[in-house]
């Protein structure tokens, strides 16, 4: 048997094309290389940490976190300086000239309300409460009357917005941004048909927060127009989750009205929860008619957990309508004589 005999390979003499040579063979061996390095860091059971004591797993993280920093960044900022972009802003006022003074008291959350002048007083109500548990307060005026609030002597302490005709939710979705309520812990969103005679806004902080509750709302005293049995006030009760009516509610029910769920006169988001909730906000939304059936894609985990109903801070909602209403003294125009809710419904039920 004849001994194999494997033909000596010839190198170029040439420098320039031994180069050459080392050239070509190189990317192809580096291509085999990365390919068995990939499939055995995922065969081994221990990659990971022979990724680390390389000091590869390191490299991938800087190079995600590079890239990451180069792209995330919000549009339009791309070209700017590192260092000068302010993602979030806030609702505090500044002064003229000079500077802030320094507020170790300044406000962390935000009552925000839909107002027409002919609910003048139950508004100063609820203005003057909110602004002595160092609230931030936004008046949205839906009827474009402004100049008549002046009366009140918390009137430049509120921010001011008008458009005629518009609910609380076309003003919550232009001028409530997450970014800008980023330094709010609570955003209270209310209609101003509601009577605070037995609400304390810092204790209903208070609470929500030792319950853990991101979508929450105070209990309607009896007086109260109610549109859901799970609303009402528990006098026993601190706080409850659901409700229970026979052949509708019991302990297994696990969605709304039962359980999960507020109505959409009073809520109060906590900061994450309003982020989450900005986004289902459509521009077109008129009202919150089906809005709160969907709150528990917000509600930060279990919604039958983290959405609540507080008993301990309630509040008289009166049920004034104020939707197609008409401002006192003025006489109805032919379109205003037909009840324009129904109108609405069936816009927003299509």
């Amino acid at each position: 048997m004849k001994p194999l005999v494997i033909p000596p390979v010839s190198l170029p003499s040439d420098s320039k094309s031994r180069r050459s040579h080392w050239c070509s063979v190189f990317p192809a061996a580096s291509f085999l290389f990365l390919i068995f390095f990939a499939v055995y860091a995922f065969i081994a059971p221990d990659y990971k940490e022979r990724l680390s004591r390389w000091g590869i797993a390191d490299t991938f993280q800087n190079f995600k976190f590079s890239n990451c920093k180069n792209q995330c960044r919000p549009p339009g900022s791309e070209s700017l300086p590192e260092g000068i972009v302010s993602k979030t802003s806030n609702f505090q006022m500044r002064p003229l000239w000079g500077f802030p003074k320094n507020d170790e008291n300044s406000s962390i959350n935000l009552l925000a309300v839909a107002v027409g002048i002919t609910q003048r007083d139950l508004v100063n109500k609820m203005v003057k409460k909110f602004l002595s548990s160092n609230f931030s307060v936004m008046l949205f005026h839906y009827d474009g009357i402004v100049d008549e609030w002046r009366d009140f002597e918390w009137n430049d302490r509120v921010i001011h917005v008008s458009a005629r005709n518009q609910t609380k939710w076309w003003f919550a979705k232009r001028f409530l941004h997450p970014d800008i309520v980023a330094a709010c812990n609570y955003i209270f969103l209310w209609d101003e048909d509601l009577g605070v005679e037995n609400f304390n806004p810092k204790q209903y902080v208070s609470i929500v927060k030792s319950e853990g509750l991101h979508i929450s709302q105070p209990a309607l005293d009896y007086k109260s127009l109610v549109h859901q049995q799970i609303t009402v006030r528990a006098s026993k009760s601190g706080v409850h989750r659901r409700t229970y009516k026979p052949g509708i509610c019991d302990g297994n029910s696990t969605a709304p009205p039962c359980t999960g769920w507020v109505e959409m006169m009073a809520p109060v988001f906590s900061r994450a929860a309003w982020r989450c909730v900005w986004y289902m906000i459509q521009n077109d939304l008129i009202h919150a008619w089906g809005l709160d059936y969907q709150l528990g894609y917000c509600s930060q985990g279990d919604r039958t957990k983290n959405i609540g109903i507080v008993d301990a801070e309630y509040i008289v909602h009166y049920g004034h309508p104020t939707l197609g209403g008409v401002v006192e003294n003025e006489e109805p125009s032919r379109s205003q004589k037909t009840d324009p809710r129904l109108e609405v419904s069936a816009y927003q039920r299509k």
